[in-house]
């Protein structure tokens, strides 16, 4: 399921190792990083394996290609990261706490330290995260709970490969690793809907770029690659427009009874509204946001690697498609507006990345600027 493996582009292993919530908390998080450390084979010494399963063998290939290629051609910081792979026992790697208020697109956000606010908390049972998410709903909270595959430490240990990651197909696999790479090279604490927005298009726009590179740009890879992409963007687009109007519910100073009395058949229309998108989306098509019970932090899940993806295409446009251009100008534009990055994005599609990295604020917020952040 490609939700669950978009919604992997976590960092809640490095949040675990360094966050609060007791000893207990962390002990438990430091027990589990070093489980899958210790795990840790070299994908080439899996590779002469003569009983691997071909299966297997091609997306091991695919990985260490696409390590290759995102050190090569996108100038990414790979290190050591995926030349290893751990075996893992289950499918989630961490049960992922959300929370929201009920009139609010406002994530509620727990601190740690090194990568600050962040909108979700990580468990390792489920039961945990759970009666964590319960507490919350008793608090007045929309929740979600869900799970997630993978994880990065942000640099901090070269990550292996998971070997849950291999029941993805080579396009899934091929994004999942250069999304999780951008993370190892660039990471705005404090931030996430920019750290995982810019990762997700870094990532589809990567894994289109190497399966033109290795199997040619009319390769049946390369279309479906180009087709995740797409369908990144236009899901972007319709989480835009559909959180708007909950936006506007929200800020209008109604009671939060009527607000709540109101917000029910909007969460129904965008569940219809996706049924009818649903068709038209390549890779995206079993989010089954059409079929989910909808509340804040449902949206806010996706809204966190879904924001603003059109911008960031239309600076890669401005670098004529050049990705390792593309991913320094977005590096160098957040640095320049840490509080607004995503301005600092768009402006630069409006007046040039130079000058956008130079004068962050130069120029007035307008119509076209940005969807606001909550």
């Amino acid at each position: 399921m490609r939700a669950i493996a978009l919604a992997a582009m976590l960092t809640v292993g490095a949040a675990g190792l360094s966050g609060c919530g007791g000893a207990g908390y962390v002990a438990r998080a430091a027990w589990e990083e070093v489980r899958i450390l210790w795990r840790r084979q070299p994908i080439d010494a899996v590779l002469s394996r003569a009983d691997l399963s071909s299966d297997v063998r091609e997306r091991l290939k695919t990985v260490v290609a696409v390590r290759e290629f995102a050190r090569q051609r996108l100038g990414l910081n790979v290190g050591g990261a995926y030349a290893t792979i751990s075996e893992v026992d289950k499918g989630a790697i961490v049960w992922v706490v959300m929370a929201a208020p009920r009139d609010s697109l406002q994530p509620y956000t727990w601190w740690f330290p090194i990568v600050g606010e962040v909108p979700y908390r990580g468990y390792f049972d489920k039961a945990d995260a759970e009666a964590e998410a319960s507490a919350m709903e008793a608090r007045g909270y929309d929740t979600l709970v869900r799970p997630a595959v993978a994880f990065s430490s942000l640099g901090f240990f070269n990550d292996p490969l998971l070997s849950n990651l291999l029941r993805l197909d080579r396009v899934e696999l091929a994004g999942v690793i250069i999304h999780e790479l951008f993370h190892r090279t660039y990471f705005l604490a404090g931030d996430v809907r920019f750290d995982e927005s810019a990762a997700t298009y870094v990532g589809s726009a990567g894994a289109v770029k190497f399966f033109e590179a290795t199997e040619g740009a009319n390769s049946a890879d390369a279309e479906a690659a180009r087709g995740v992409l797409e369908s990144d963007l236009k899901f972007a687009r319709f989480l835009a427009r559909e959180s708007e109007r909950l936006r506007k519910l929200y800020e209008g100073g109604l009671p939060q009874a009527e607000i709540l009395k109101r917000r029910a058949p909007i969460f129904a229309e965008i569940n219809a509204d996706y049924a009818r998108l649903k068709p038209q989306l390549s890779g995206l098509e079993r989010f089954d946001l059409d079929k989910v019970a909808i509340n804040n932090a449902v949206l806010i899940n996706y809204l966190i690697y879904f924001h603003d993806l059109d911008n960031f295409a239309a600076l890669d446009r401005i670098y004529r498609g050049d990705l390792n251009a593309t991913v320094r100008a977005i590096i160098a534009l957040a640095e320049s507006d840490r509080v607004n990055p995503f301005y600092a994005i768009w402006l630069a599609t409006r007046v040039g990345p130079q000058r956008a990295a130079t004068s962050p604020g130069s120029i007035p917020l307008s119509a076209t600027a940005p969807t606001p952040l909550p």
